[in-house]
């Protein structure tokens, strides 16, 4: 197999916030990035079109050469990756591995909560797959997990309204949702990779002395034991500190977007899939 860059995978932007604290880490790589605007949001969309919309842009990235693709998807890692670790990488990409996020942040959310109490945050779809209380129950079985959809966030912060009063208005709406449920709730997880544009926001409606985590750095660090622990994988990812950008949608308003996920100027072409 030959070498190829590192693919990261979103459906929209949200996976931008990923990479970024990824090669803040580890810019000596190549990576490839895919948005599949054209066809974003996932996290309203059936566990049946995730999955086959997450294997094409899988078997694309594959197609690029990469030995190693991330899910920097919340509903993507939710509702497609088990299916195409178990089912479709033995036959369309034996000796390729494909990650997502949700793994890394439920092996460490538990250390970061006294009460045992923890509280999600992410797209409807991510909610109703119960990916989070299944996974943290494995790491940490003393934990209890609320969770709250937050359908309106991803469309807000899409549109340039995340800093408007009409975001506080949701913010402050399903933020109050999550701690109805319990009081005790001192540690929540932004499980959707857009959310960390609404950090600011977001410590405005929580008690004082909350823990909030966003998942960029989380991946990050678990991106770096993971190939540290993966050497034969490791030595197929170029190393040129390369940065391509992609997109299913306008080329032009993924710049405009992403440049604001990502913390810095980007240029992407267009991908018809």
């Amino acid at each position: 197999m030959s070498n190829g860059p590192i693919g990261v995978f979103d459906s929209g932007y949200g996976g931008l916030t990923v990479l970024k604290e990824i090669t803040a880490i580890l810019p000596q790589y190549d990576y490839i990035y895919l948005g599949d605007n054209a066809r974003s949001p996932y996290g309203s969309r059936s566990f049946d079109t995730v999955y086959h919309y997450t294997l094409q842009c899988v078997e694309w990235f594959f197609a690029q050469g990469c030995p190693l693709v991330i899910l920097a998807c919340n509903t993507a890692s939710a509702k497609a990756l088990r299916t195409i670790q178990q089912n479709d990488l033995a036959t369309i990409a034996p000796g390729k591995r494909v990650l997502g996020v949700i793994r890394p942040t439920t092996e460490i959310i538990g250390n970061f909560t006294k009460t045992k109490k923890v509280g999600i945050l992410g797209t409807s779809g991510t909610v109703q797959s119960n990916s989070y209380p299944i996974e943290i129950e494995k790491f940490f079985p003393a934990v209890t997990v609320y969770q709250q959809a937050c359908p309106m966030w991803v469309p807000l912060i899409e549109n340039d309204e995340h800093n408007s009063p009409g975001a506080d208005y949701f913010i402050k709406k399903n933020i109050g949702q999550l701690l109805t449920q319990s009081a005790e709730i001192d540690t929540i997880l932004l499980a959707c990779t857009h959310y960390p544009l609404l950090l600011d926001t977001l410590k405005q409606y929580v008690p004082a002395g909350t823990t909030i985590l966003s998942q960029g750095e989380i991946v990050a660090n678990s991106l770096v034991d993971y190939l540290q622990r993966h050497p034969d994988l490791e030595s197929k990812c170029n190393k040129n500190g390369q940065l391509d950008f992609f997109t299913t949608d306008s080329a032009e308003d993924f710049d405009h977007h992403g440049a604001v996920f990502f913390g810095k100027p980007v240029k992407s072409t267009h991908l018809e899939l």
